[in-house]
């Protein structure tokens, strides 16, 4: 129910209606954005109209993701003469597919499992096979965006007891997650967003990494004895990680044994023990496991 309040939402933020139309009779018409939640499927709306096309007409159709020399195809399939269906290369990534029929002047593409990195601008492009060769796409482009929960990848900390100790907490999210720490007794604590991580809610015209959509906050001047959570939300949800942190235990002869701490990821789903030798972190008998 929770989902499919959100899809609704996402439906009605959508921009709808995009019509793009040219001088010798042609026109097309797009979303200039779609918004949908990542892992589930995707269609890019995409019409046309030709007054030389008709059913006895071939027709050549592909997707593209961005513009210029750095465009992607990711899609590109065939609709010949009497042929029931579009037909796609040997090569196409079945993740994409024609939702739409060519020969009603639909060429809407399904995304299936869509990805954080899917989001982009895409342009639809069509050629008309015939005795006037021709060929028309979309100019403007239908704009992406994906959405997903926010979730707290890793927590761990840097540093010495010379240096003192700092926290790190890598959140993935869009729209990037708003970052806050808190102390031992629930405390507002003062963090901030470590330069380099994805800024100012930006997101990729064209394929990129899934790094795109990481922020890393940081917290200084970690203490020994004490506990830290990073807490990380948007509108799609919330996640949470705990770290503690133990002081020095003595060792026979007066000296002190590495600092040992205890990391506890996403809301208690695994258990890591990491022991500091020299500010490296060294990993000894890890287990992981869910509840």
């Amino acid at each position: 129910m929770e989902v499919r309040r959100v899809c609704s939402i996402l439906s009605m933020l959508s921009v709808i209606g995009a019509l793009g139309a040219g001088d010798d009779g042609w026109s097309m018409t797009v979303l200039p954005e779609v918004r949908a939640l990542e892992g589930y499927p995707v269609v890019l709306p995409c019409t046309f109209s030709h007054p030389q096309h008709s059913q006895h007409t071939s027709l050549q159709l592909l997707w593209r993701l961005g513009h210029g020399q750095g465009a992607s195809v990711l899609f590109r399939c065939t609709s010949r003469t009497g042929a029931p269906s579009c037909e796609p290369g040997p090569q196409q990534d079945q993740r994409y597919r024609l939702e739409g029929n060519p020969r009603e002047h639909d060429l809407s593409l399904r995304i299936n499992s869509a990805a954080l990195q899917d989001s982009g601008r895409y342009y639809c492009r069509v050629e008309v096979q015939g005795r006037d060769h021709v060929s028309f796409e979309d100019k403007i482009g239908t704009r992406l965006r994906l959405y997903t929960p926010p979730k707290i990848l890793s927590l761990w900390a840097e540093g010495s007891e010379q240096s003192g100790f700092t926290a790190l907490c890598r959140v993935q999210g869009s729209p990037p997650p708003d970052v806050q720490w808190l102390g031992t007794e629930g405390s507002i604590l003062e963090g901030s967003m470590l330069e380099g991580a994805m800024l100012e809610g930006s997101h990729p015209l064209a394929q990129g990494s899934r790094e795109c959509f990481h922020t890393v906050s940081q917290l200084r001047d970690v203490s020994p004895g004490q506990q830290y959570t990073c807490s990380a939300s948007n509108p799609l949800g919330k996640d949470q990680a705990v770290l503690y942190v133990l002081p020095p235990r003595p060792h026979v002869g007066g000296a002190f044994t590495p600092l040992l701490l205890l990391l506890s990821l996403p809301l208690g789903a695994k258990v890591l023990l990491l022991l500091l030798l020299g500010g490296v972190w060294a990993v000894h008998g890890v287990r992981c496991w869910r509840k």
